[in-house]
């Protein structure tokens, strides 16, 4: 059906299609239980969050099949108007006035009753853009000067903009793409062990500049030295997850979210399927997102061309990134970096955008023999 409609080789992957919406049946689930307790109270309507999320789920499943039916060529063309977009809207945002401030960082753009978050527009454009760069010039991508350092110069800059904000979750994210798919063009190794020395004195001189970081370093090493304060979220979202056992106290049966854990439905909403699912529902959805990166992985080896490869590998290397930080972050391994859990914490530009670019994803799996 799919290929008589949109003249393509093959249907898309049914595999990965039906992995995302399932994992949106249990995001839309698991915002309305982590939530209603917290909608009740803030806003006197405990479907407040429930609501959104199903009008931004609708939205983002209809970008995702208008994507999907689009050839992923296309994009190819309007890459270089595509970033330009992204890097007008990531200085707009820092502008006063116009960015909205949210948790200390300006990272919003208000539209209307809703808003915008343009460092998510730039993870899908750098990863657009980069995919023509690296396809184009992967012969000189073992050259420092011509293909290597140029790669860098762009996605810094990007970086840069974002931490202005500031916003150090969504900037690892990016970056951490960017340097696999860079990695995956051919570059050297011994251009990167440069670049990680360089990254590690830069990303020292971060942590220094802010003193929020030193503490989210300190707290994450031990969140009982300030229990009330730095280390709360972490304490909290360990205390949700080690009641949950095996099979988990039960759908909304959880105790944290009673204003314990704060705004369960955003970046620590993993751990509110822990404590109410158990072991067993954490396991299912990590498998839901194993089967994810399988699928993702496949597409990219499988594309037709070096551009669709690259493409298909940033896309799926960007959301597998995001799900290893955020779940990380939710057991402990990592200090707190706000980065949310994709298709299952409450949001509206950062759902939607996810959804866009596994819209693409699915376009380039229409060309590849799975």
């Amino acid at each position: 059906m799919f290929r008589k409609l949109f003249n393509t080789k093959y249907a898309p992957d049914y595999t990965l299609f039906f992995v995302i919406l399932a994992l949106l049946v249990v995001g839309t689930i698991m915002v309305y239980s982590s939530s209603y307790v917290w909608a009740e109270y803030k806003y006197a309507d405990p479907h407040f969050f429930l609501k959104r999320q199903i009008l931004f789920s609708g939205v983002g499943i209809v970008a995702m099949l208008f994507f999907m039916a689009i050839p992923y060529t296309v994009w190819k063309k309007y890459s270089n108007s595509i970033l330009l977009a992204c890097f007008l809207m990531l200085l707009i945002v820092l502008i006063p006035g116009i960015g909205m401030e949210r948790g200390g960082a300006q990272s919003w753009i208000g539209v209307g009753a809703f808003s915008i978050q343009p460092s998510e527009f730039m993870k899908l454009g750098l990863i657009i853009f980069l995919s023509v760069y690296l396809a184009v010039q992967q012969k000189y991508i073992t050259s420092f000067k011509k293909g290597f350092f140029p790669s860098l110069i762009l996605v810094f800059t990007a970086f840069g903009l974002i931490m202005m904000q500031p916003d150090l979750g969504t900037g690892v994210v990016l970056v951490a793409t960017c340097m696999v798919m860079i990695y995956a063009a051919g570059a050297r190794l011994l251009h990167f062990s440069g670049l990680i020395a360089i990254g590690a004195v830069g990303f020292a001189a971060l942590i220094l500049s802010a003193p929020y970081r030193i503490s989210r370093i300190t707290s994450f090493l031990n969140p009982w030295e300030d229990p009330t304060g730095d280390g709360f979220q972490i304490i909290q979202s360990l205390y949700a997850i080690g009641p949950g056992g095996l099979m988990g106290l039960g759908f909304g049966e959880s105790i944290q979210k009673y204003f314990y854990l704060p705004e369960p439905q955003n970046d620590f909403i993993f751990a509110i399927i822990g404590e109410e699912f158990g072991f067993l529902g954490g396991t299912f959805v990590l498998g839901l997102f194993v089967l994810l990166f399988w699928r993702g992985v496949k597409i990219a080896l499988q594309a037709p061309d070096a551009y669709g490869r690259f493409l298909a590998l940033g896309i799926v290397s960007m959301l597998t990134i995001q799900v290893m930080i955020n779940i990380s972050v939710v057991i402990g391994l990592i200090p707190v970096t706000g980065v949310t859990l994709p298709f299952l914490s409450y949001g509206g530009s950062s759902l939607t955008l996810t959804l866009c670019s596994v819209g693409i994803l699915l376009n380039v799996s229409r060309y590849a023999k799975l």
